[in-house]
């Protein structure tokens, strides 16, 4: 059995399309650096109508925007605006604290927004939880195909191909498209890994595959993906920390202390402001939906 877990995800309905959360989760609270794990859609919302995420902060991690249909205009306290298409990752560093806004383009409003990606976070390692806030949009990602099979790394080193995205820590992540009868070896190289089908239908060593059902694969074993009539698969991973991580609504770090602070800072307004979008904000909630800090 190369399976070690298969983590549902919670479904949030969000009235126009849903949101399924797989990390965190009682029972797995990260794979790799990855530490939150969000998959969206397909869907497509209603003329005029589209996605308003307002300004919000993080800190002492990293967010991943990775679509496969639709865009996203983003924007945060560093000045940065940029439009998110499916090709391209978004990397958001909060480190020591920022904040963001994320909303669909009026073109994509006009015609009814489409909705279907991924949005992952990933926990910054031990000393480097507070480094200064970057962003950065990388579009130039390597391609591995053959006949039945298409893959995109998006992050760190694989099948020999590495792309440019930064990493802070060792991290693996790739969205895999194989075609009818399509196989790709799954390499045994990273200390943590995970794979979720998206759309279609796939399985590893046999084993099917749940739509949207996180898959952690067992560690240091080499095995492969397939799929009979074509699906996607988003492979995720990297080293595995030793320091536990808590998570609290947008912040994550490794001591409570420290999302106590942001809690208070964001109340109190000393987090910067979003340059051309800074007329609303989502309050800290009282109870938030992301909670992994007893």
């Amino acid at each position: 059995m190369s399976i070690l877990q298969t983590v549902v995800p919670v479904t949030h309905d969000l009235g126009s399309f849903e949101v399924r959360r797989a990390i965190p989760s009682p029972n797995c609270r990260m794979v790799g650096p990855f530490v939150f794990v969000d998959q969206f859609g397909p869907a497509r919302l209603a003329a005029g109508e589209g996605m308003d995420v307002r300004p919000h902060p993080h800190v002492n991690l990293a967010t991943v925007t990775w679509l496969f249909e639709g865009a996203i205009d983003h924007r945060d306290s560093l000045g940065t605006c940029s439009q998110i298409r499916p090709g391209t990752v978004n990397l958001m560093t909060a480190g020591s604290g920022i904040v963001h806004s994320e909303r669909s383009p009026q073109s994509e409003r006009d015609g009814g927004a489409a909705m279907y990606g991924m949005q992952t976070w990933l926990a910054l390692p031990d000393g480097r939880e507070e480094i200064a806030p970057a962003f950065e949009a990388v579009n130039d990602l390597p391609l591995v195909e053959d006949t039945c099979t298409k893959a995109r790394v998006i992050m760190g080193e694989l099948w020999g191909k590495r792309a440019a995205t930064t990493c802070y820590a060792d991290t693996i992540y790739a969205e895999i498209d194989l075609g009818p009868s399509g196989a790709l070896p799954i390499d045994a190289e990273a200390d943590e890994r995970a794979v979720m089908l998206v759309g279609g239908e796939a399985n590893i060593d046999g084993h099917a595959l749940d739509l949207y059902s996180l898959v952690v694969l067992k560690p240091g074993e080499a095995m492969t993906l397939s799929s009979d009539r074509g699906g996607k698969i988003m492979l995720l991973g990297g080293e595995a920390f030793t320091t536990r991580r808590y998570v609290y609504w947008n912040f994550v770090s490794s001591t409570r202390e420290r999302i106590e602070q942001a809690k208070r800072d964001w109340t109190a307004g000393r987090f910067p402001l979003v340059p051309g979008d800074d007329k609303e904000f989502i309050p800290l909630p009282a109870q938030p939906l992301t909670v992994s800090y007893p």
